[in-house]
């Protein structure tokens, strides 16, 4: 067994092996349904590309039998990689683990839910070798609920607002990156969320690429509160002073309504002769505590960064690690 790791220490390179050109990074969860199948897809993918690759499964603290089939793949095809982390720390430290162990001069990254076909790997690898820092998934057609796609694409719009890029689909993990593009913010990945947002924020050039997309087959996993925190995390992580920004905006409009309430308020009491200040002031009072929640829902993801920064906590542990 490995001795517990920290992200901050990558672990070295196999001098005994010829390196790989292509990585392939695979992040798993409670994924024994899919895995195999993935596995046995991508590696006939990698096998025809002609080059030198390898496959990095992490597997992040599965309840289920992902670790056995990623433990038996590993001892029975020799470029795969397995890597277990002691207990799930969530999907972006799972992906520094096995972006830490990458040997290739191309990375793809790619979920094992078989929502993107692993053989669209090739147009990712292509894209990257045609001479781009990155090569973006985008999904079309996502077979996706409504209640999933909308709070992606407000995801997806606050990322191009406080990023600067302008791509279409961040959510996307299918994507490849050159190691030019990954090894300067490697130290971040991970703290970081959203490592394609990371990367292309840098200053890596990127290139689209529109891959099939199909349902994942036991639904989302990302509940409404998952996506509120998720929304949260772009705003302390990718916009400056996102605080005073809120306070601003959400105080103009809160402002505005509150001077158009007013204006109602009269007329209907000239009309009338009655105004409803009870069921204005009700309103307002509720407007306010909104507001607060909001402002003290980011001051609560500020403060747990700090928390995790002055603590020095790993991002993980590694519980076991075959190659």
């Amino acid at each position: 067994m490995a001795e517990a790791e920290t992200a901050a220490q990558p672990a070295p390179r196999l001098a005994e092996a010829p390196l790989p050109v292509v990585s392939l990074v695979v992040p798993v969860y409670n994924e024994e349904g899919t895995l195999e199948e993935v596995c046995r897809r991508a590696l006939a993918t990698l096998e025809s590309l002609h080059k030198p690759y390898e496959l990095i499964v992490v597997d992040d603290g599965s309840q289920d039998g992902t670790w056995a089939i990623a433990e038996r793949l590993a001892v029975a095809e020799p470029p795969v990689r397995a890597v277990r982390l002691k207990r799930n720390f969530g999907q972006h430290p799972a992906m520094h683990a096995g972006l830490s162990r990458a040997r290739g001069d191309i990375i793809v990254t790619m979920d094992a839910d078989l929502q993107n076909l692993p053989e669209d790997l090739t147009k990712l690898v292509a894209a990257v070798e045609g001479g781009a820092d990155v090569a973006s998934g985008r999904r079309r057609g996502r077979d996706d609920s409504w209640g999933r796609t909308f709070p992606s694409k407000m995801v997806n719009g606050m990322l191009r607002r406080f990023t600067g890029v302008d791509i279409a689909d961040f959510g996307c993990a299918f994507n490849a990156y050159s190691r030019s593009a990954i090894e300067p913010v490697l130290g971040v990945i991970g703290k970081q969320k959203f490592t394609k947002a990371l990367v292309l924020s840098a200053g890596a050039s990127v290139v689209e690429v529109d891959l099939s997309h199909q349902a994942r087959a036991d639904g989302s996993r990302y509940s409404p509160f998952r996506l509120i925190r998720l929304a949260l995390h772009v705003l302390a992580g990718f916009w400056p002073q996102p605080i005073q920004w809120a306070g601003v905006l959400i105080g103009a409009i809160c402002g505005l309504l509150t001077i158009a309430v007013g204006v109602w308020g009269i007329v209907v009491w000239f009309v009338n002769g009655d105004f409803p200040g009870l069921l204005f002031l009700g309103g307002l009072v509720l407007g306010v505590l909104a507001v607060q929640g909001f402002i003290l829902a980011l001051v609560g993801e500020y403060l747990g960064r700090i928390q995790r920064d002055v603590e020095g906590r790993p991002l993980y542990t590694i519980d076991q690690e075959l190659s």
